[in-house]
Order: C-alpha cells, then structure tokens, then sequence
C-alpha cells in the first residue's frame, strides 16, 4: 500500500467515523447511542450500541486503524493523547507557562481585617436572651 493509498484509507475512515456519531441514534431510556446506519469500513452493523451508560467499552477509532494498519503504523496516524500528541503537549507545555504568567500579573488579595471590632462583643449572630 503506498503513502497516498493510505492516507485516502485514513481519510475515508474518519469521514465515515465524523457521519457515524453525528448520525447515531441516542436512546433516551436506555441511555446508550445506536448506530443508524451500516458502516463496513468501521466494522459496525445497524442497530450496533456505539456508546452507553454503564459497563460498556466504547468504540475506538485506534482499534479500527489497527484492524487495517500494523500497530506502531495506527501509532503514527491517530496517537493516544495519554501517549502523545498534540493534546499532551499542550496540557504538559502550553498550560503550566501560561498558569504561572497569571499568577505574577495579578498582585495577592489583601487579608481580611482581623483588626475588627467583633459582632455583638464576640457572642455571634444569635439573639439569645440570657
């Protein structure tokens, strides 16, 4: 398969991945999302359940790369955010330099006065009769 085959492979199978979960079906009483249609490609049937409540794996669109690509080949073309990626980056890289520039811009809250008189001479806010 050559490089141009398989990114016409790659992109046909998100497109695909895009129309599944726009069109799915949720069932509300159930609490699960169904296919509507048949996706061969995706290996997913009509009627299949794409993604529900409890006790279920969802779909993964690694594992259907994997069904066409070898392993560190899916690797390249779809990487796990908790692997790497863009997604990692930016939560390891971009966030933290932007959270402490924050933090140096805004000067610290003042305290509260601890120098006040206190309410009804320290007794607290209920009218007890003594």
């Amino acid at each position: 398969m050559e490089v141009d085959e398989q990114r016409a492979l790659v992109e046909s199978l998100r497109e695909q991945w895009r129309i599944l979960w726009r069109t799915r079906f949720d069932d509300r009483v159930r609490a699960e999302g169904i296919a509507s249609q048949f996706y061969p490609d995706l290996l997913v049937d009509k009627g299949q359940v794409i993604i529900a409540t409890r006790d279920y794996k969802p779909l993964s669109f690694h594992e259907i790369l994997e069904t066409y690509f070898p392993l560190p080949m899916a690797d390249v073309v779809d990487p796990s955010p908790s692997r790497g990626g863009v997604g990692k980056f930016i939560r390891e890289f971009i966030r933290r330099q932007g959270a402490g520039r924050r933090k140096r811009l805004f000067p610290p809250k003042p305290k509260g006065g601890g120098n006040q008189q206190l309410k009804k001479g320290g007794r607290g806010w209920l009218h007890i009769r003594e």
